[in-house]
């Protein structure tokens, strides 16, 4: 697997990834009927930079990568990660988190913080614990559910410079 930075062409490949992410209604505080003219332009135009994982021509996974605040908030970044069904549990989240850390240093952040993590989604939170994550905080109920209704979702965050 390699993880390169996205290219306009890629998003025939994020696009499937994606839909199938936010038409579930699980994980991410995106409309479930987002377009994909709107998906493009979330995805790949407004963060700072978005990369691919592929295995070959396939894409595994993706991942963007921006400012979380502007002005004096500017050194925390925000990353978001979707892996393709068939791709999970492979290691494929693991490996972008790492790569995305790595990715934040370089273009210049101090710290990375996801702002919305659902405590619903436990292999992420292990996930982002084992990669040294901090829960800083809980959102009691911050998240509608398709299924468990009312969620409480985690802020988590991470030093990434010593």
């Amino acid at each position: 697997m390699q993880i390169r930075e996205a290219r306009d062409e890629d998003f025939e490949g994020i696009w499937p990834i994606f839909r199938a992410v936010v038409s579930a209604g699980d994980t991410y505080a995106i409309d479930v009927a987002t377009t994909e003219a709107e998906a493009r332009t979330l995805w790949m135009a407004k963060p700072r930079k978005t990369y691919v994982a592929v295995d070959g021509e396939q894409i595994l996974g993706t991942y963007t990568l921006k400012t979380n605040q502007p002005g004096p908030g500017a050194h925390v970044c925000n990353c978001g990660y979707m892996v393709a069904e068939a791709a999970r549990g492979q290691g494929v989240a693991s490996r972008m988190c790492e790569h995305s850390q790595r990715m934040a240093v370089e273009l210049g952040y101090l710290a990375m913080q996801f702002n919305l993590v659902l405590a619903s989604n436990a292999g992420a939170v292990r996930l982002w614990h084992r990669l040294g994550f901090v829960t800083v905080g809980t959102i009691p109920g911050a998240y509608r559910h398709p299924e468990l209704g009312l969620v409480d979702a985690f802020v988590m965050h991470k030093w990434l410079a010593d």
